[in-house]
């Protein structure tokens, strides 16, 4: 009777390596299930930031409005506030990382970007502001990815009852009373826009005291000294 040598067959090796093959995959498909449920957690997390720092630059930015003038060239007028659908420009102070002078036009808008449509500020120093220098540099982009977006704002009727929120603002002269910004991006974000309705913290009635007392036609320095004594005598 014959001895059998020690070692495999051929059809033992080979169900060996399918199997080996058969663990393989499933660890590799495993490993990279895992690293795209890392990824796409890592950004969602970055998006979120991102939307999270926009969202508040911008309520911050709208709550720091003051009622300060500057010559809007279309209306051939000194404007304090003015406001559509797709942007609003308006006086207030800027972070210290991104600007400094005194209080600066900024300019919030909604463009056309190159995925979607994109939020973005420009600005300039009040002093000495022209137009031009708004769009000297190229605007700071916060938000990209948007498909849709819209700012709204509240005021008063002639007899001092609320408006319904408005997509036009009509009195350049004096500020609004809050302002709402609503965004839908698209499907490439996942987090949404938070709800913001930033209300002005300056009394939009300050303006007309300093219409009457001609500080608005004075250097901006002179109008907010007479709005700090008018806040100190109450």
């Amino acid at each position: 009777m014959m001895k059998r040598n020690g070692g495999f067959t051929l059809v033992e090796i080979l169900l060996a390596l399918t199997l080996m093959g058969m663990l393989l995959g499933l660890a590799y498909g495993g490993l990279r299930a895992s690293t795209r449920a890392t990824d796409k957690g890592q950004a969602v997390l970055e998006e979120s930031g991102r939307i999270r720092m926009a969202h508040q630059f911008v309520r911050k930015q709208i709550n720091q409005m003051i009622p300060l003038g500057f010559i809007d060239e279309q209306l051939q007028q000194r404007t304090v506030f003015m406001g559509d659908r797709d942007k609003i420009r308006f006086v207030a102070p800027m972070p210290g990382y991104l600007g400094f002078g005194g209080p600066q036009v900024q300019e919030l808008a909604i463009v056309q970007g190159k995925d979607g449509s994109e939020l973005v500020l420009s600005h300039a120093l009040l002093q000495g502001y022209e137009e031009s220098l708004l769009f000297e540099r190229d605007p700071i982009l916060l938000m990209d990815h948007i498909e849709s977006a819209e700012f709204a704002f509240l005021g008063r009727d002639e007899t001092g009852e609320l408006t319904p929120w408005l997509n036009r603002w009509d009195t350049p002269e004096i500020l609004p009373l809050a302002v709402t910004l609503e965004i839908e991006f698209t499907e490439e974000v996942y987090i949404k826009w938070p709800p913001l309705t930033a209300a002005i913290r300056i009394d939009a009635s300050a303006l007309q005291e300093l219409v009457d007392t001609d500080a608005i036609d004075q250097s901006y320095e002179g109008a907010i000294r007479k709005l700090i004594n008018k806040r100190k005598q109450q």
